[in-house]
């Protein structure tokens, strides 16, 4: 309920993703369909992650002290990085939905296999905020938070992006789904251990 009431911030990520989307179809000045899958493809979850950053990095580093005395008055840390978990999950996916949404509108839309390209989105966007809302409690409690999360983000997010392009080109390029169903695994096992660990470890951060 917090979160939900900040949302000039949502409005604007919103503005950033519809910005961000023109502006790539500036830079190519491209007809619609025209820019090749392999580009849209990447320039798609280029699009999503620096969303991510924006929208979710400051998750705990924007809380006052204050504020994060309240809450650990309130509930258990678990729940504390649990709810914010659902919440930046279901926020990531909203974003994705409506940046798919713009991008394919002046971008065109290539992909053959709209449901498992729907899928590795989902898994994605659960996965980018997990992370991400870890991370960011994580770099609350040093100096330089903002830039702490960008660094520790790279060896996390990375991995994850390199599964996400891979499914979701295969996805683009209609290549029957039994071929792929390792990757999509592979994308429910990076949340379900990011989740985990944030579980297991946040306590720890929390009391500090």
């Amino acid at each position: 309920m917090l979160e939900w009431r900040q949302k000039y911030a949502i409005n604007g990520i919103i503005l950033y993703l519809a910005s961000t989307v023109f502006v790539c179809y500036l830079s190519f000045n491209l007809k619609t369909g025209v820019v090749q899958p392999v580009t849209w493809n990447a320039l798609f979850w280029i699009i999503i992650l620096f969303t991510a950053v924006n929208s979710i990095s400051k998750s705990f580093i924007q809380e006052s002290q204050g504020r994060l005395l309240y809450i650990y008055t309130l509930a258990r840390a678990e729940h504390i990085i649990l709810a914010k978990m659902i919440y930046y999950s279901l926020l990531m996916i909203l974003l994705s939905v409506l940046g798919f949404l713009l991008y394919s509108l002046v971008m065109g839309n290539p992909i053959q296999d709209f449901p498992v390209f729907m899928i590795s989105a989902v898994l994605g966007s659960m996965g980018l905020a997990s992370a991400l809302t870890l991370l960011s409690g994580i770099a609350s409690k040093a100096q330089n938070s903002s830039s702490l999360v960008a660094i520790l983000s790279f060896p996390v997010v990375i991995p994850l992006l390199l599964v996400l392009i891979k499914c979701s080109k295969n996805a683009i390029d209609g290549i029957d789904r039994s071929l792929y169903y390792d990757d999509l695994g592979i994308l429910v096992g990076i949340n379900a251990i990011i989740i985990a660990l944030s579980y297991m470890l946040f306590p720890y951060l929390w009391r500090s």
